[in-house]
């Protein structure tokens, strides 16, 4: 991936530059100017998914951030760049029936301005809504058959927190604050919780320990556990007091009604660790016939073709971060089934949350983060 980048990265920064610096009204210090803040973000961007390697945690954590905002910056002015050239060849193409050669050079010039103002002003937003403490979201689920002491039974989902460079402790305390103050019967967190290793961040992590609900917590393994040494995070996860749910499920008993509560590890856990290999047929398996409700809690959506088989009511998951920010909202539909929200497949519903984090850059834009409660009622 970072080899990638460091190709990628610098194309995307040339072809940015040459079509809009022409147009703009630069002098010759200006124009110096420019290409040196394009070359700065083009090394600043790799260098961010590098700094993990660095020693001195600050110092990672700042080049982090500074290479992380410029990376969500870059998203912006790339996509109101494309943006500008189809309406510029929209015009040029029009120009052979009327004649429109003024207000194309008029629109060129303009444009190539407003794209570098807009794209910052999208970054600001992006980044107050990112840095903000996720809103809670209510979701009921209408389940067939589902038993009176289990009408309005409440599930709290956290998931893609992300704590890391620039995710620290502060942020994941207000959102345990706020999912204890739900009071839910059930706390679900599905994955991605870290991005970094324990030694990294176990003093970050610690406000999960302080988590509280009727029937406890129980926690999913997501893909950035495998990036992040996850047999380790396993064992911090159950210190702090979580319940990790590996293809296993467990039954609960609320008020004389059983709720069967399965995981899956994340759907790509086979390539980092055989044994870990996502199965939700092996998650519910040996379960009571008695079940009245079959949770799972998977991190990725893409599990619930085989839950579907396996005969669950409900999955919970996140991964998609519900896009996050343009243009990645929309490469992640040709990824996953569900993008976010409430969703059936066959017998099975399907919640997706946006995440109550981020990745990367911190910038959400219409993809808010999201604390879930989900309440149960009979359909």
């Amino acid at each position: 991936m970072i080899r990638r980048l460091f190709t990628l990265v610098p194309l995307l920064h040339l072809y940015i530059g040459l079509r809009l610096l022409p147009d703009l009204p630069l002098d010759a210090h200006g124009l110096a100017a420019a290409i040196l803040v394009l070359v700065l973000s083009t090394a600043l961007i790799p260098l961010a998914m590098l700094s993990r390697r660095m020693p001195d945690r600050r110092r990672a954590d700042l080049l982090a951030w500074v290479g992380f905002v410029a990376m969500g910056l870059l998203s912006s002015v790339l996509v109101l760049t494309v943006a500008r050239d189809l309406c510029l060849l929209a015009g040029a193409a029009a120009g052979f029936f009327v004649a429109i050669d003024d207000a194309l050079r008029s629109f060129s010039h303009w444009s190539a301005i407003a794209v570098p103002l807009l794209a910052m002003l999208l970054s600001i937003a992006g980044f107050v809504n990112a840095r903000r403490r996720a809103a809670v979201r209510s979701v009921e689920v209408a389940i067939e058959g589902l038993p009176a002491p289990l009408h309005g039974f409440t599930i709290a989902q956290i998931t893609d927190v992300h704590v890391g460079p620039t995710i620290k402790r502060g942020y994941l305390d207000a959102i345990v604050e706020a999912v204890n103050a739900l009071d839910a019967d059930l706390i679900a967190v599905t994955g991605d919780m870290v991005d970094g290793t324990v030694g990294e961040l176990a003093w970050h992590v610690e406000p999960l320990a302080r988590l509280a609900s009727r029937h406890g917590s129980f926690f999913v393994t997501g893909n950035h556990e495998y990036y992040s040494g996850v047999h380790g995070w396993v064992a911090e996860m159950r210190r702090l007091g979580l319940r990790v749910l590996m293809n296993e499920h467990v039954v609960l008993d609320h008020r004389g009604a059983s709720l069967l509560v399965a995981g899956v590890s994340d759907f790509h856990a086979h390539q980092y660790d055989p044994a870990h290999k996502s199965d939700p047929a092996a998650a519910i398996a040996g379960a009571p016939l008695g079940a009245a409700m079959k949770l799972l809690l998977a991190h990725q959506p893409r599990s619930a073709f085989a839950a579907a088989r396996a005969g669950f009511d409900l999955q919970l998951s996140g991964h998609t971060h519900g896009g996050q920010f343009a243009p990645w909202m929309f490469l992640v539909r040709m990824q996953q089934p569900f993008t976010a929200g409430l969703h059936r497949l066959d017998k099975l519903w399907v919640y997706t949350s946006r995440g109550a984090g981020y990745w990367g850059p911190p910038k959400r834009l219409w993809a808010p983060a999201e604390i879930t409660l989900v309440r149960l009622v009979p359909a």
